[in-house]
């Protein structure tokens, strides 16, 4: 249960950073900044309890690389949408009376720029939490969160850089982007995920 609770709050205060930085908040390279920092200490904190995930497309990479039991797959895909909801729902609060407009994607662009950093995200996560050769690093943490802040600064205009199902139900409940185009990002996503864990086991069959 412990693992549930801590994927709950990491990915819950990373919903509520994006929020909260791109409804009504600071423009620029303020929001990449936090948001990829706020996953960073998210990780460092919770990662020696759950392995620090915050992502359904993280953990379905994890599970296909073989470092997830079977048996935790949807109960840590749930405490991140639930975590992604509560999250929805405080900013919302926090930013009530703040004009949101939902996001006009282009469904080709959108897709691809999805799925592109969310195989990063997860090539990185499985490179740097769960390959022998990276074991008891200490910078994990910082390379995963710097991912997610690479992918918002190049793609954040063209998908809303998302990279997470989690984020996608979290920023769509806020308004950020609009439910018909939810597929896409859980589309995307867990198919950028699922490759990313194909390809690490395909370049690193000694790893089991």
């Amino acid at each position: 249960m412990n693992k549930y609770i801590t994927e709950l709050i990491g990915t819950f205060f990373l919903v509520l950073t994006i929020g909260c930085t791109v409804i009504a908040g600071a423009a620029g390279v303020i929001p990449p900044l936090a948001i990829g920092s706020a996953l960073m200490v998210m990780i460092f904190a919770g990662g020696h309890i759950s392995g620090g995930h915050y992502n359904p497309a993280v953990t379905l990479g994890v599970w296909i690389r073989g470092r997830c039991e079977t048996k935790d797959v949807v109960p840590y895909m749930v405490s991140q949408i639930i975590g992604a909801v509560l999250a929805a729902v405080v900013v919302k609060y926090l930013k009530a009376g703040a004009a949101v407009t939902a996001m006009n994607l282009a469904l080709g662009p959108a897709l691809l720029a999805e799925f592109l950093f969310t195989f990063a995200l997860v090539f990185v996560v499985l490179n740097v939490a769960t390959a022998k050769g990276t074991a008891g690093n200490s910078f994990y943490g910082l390379a995963i969160g710097m991912t997610v802040m690479t992918g918002a600064f190049a793609v954040g205009n063209i998908s809303g850089g998302a990279f997470n199902p989690a984020v996608a139900v979290g920023i769509t409940t806020m308004g950020l982007s609009g439910w018909s185009s939810l597929w896409i990002y859980l589309a995307a996503d867990f198919l950028g995920g699922a490759t990313a864990g194909v390809a690490f086991k395909a370049l690193n069959p000694e790893e089991k």
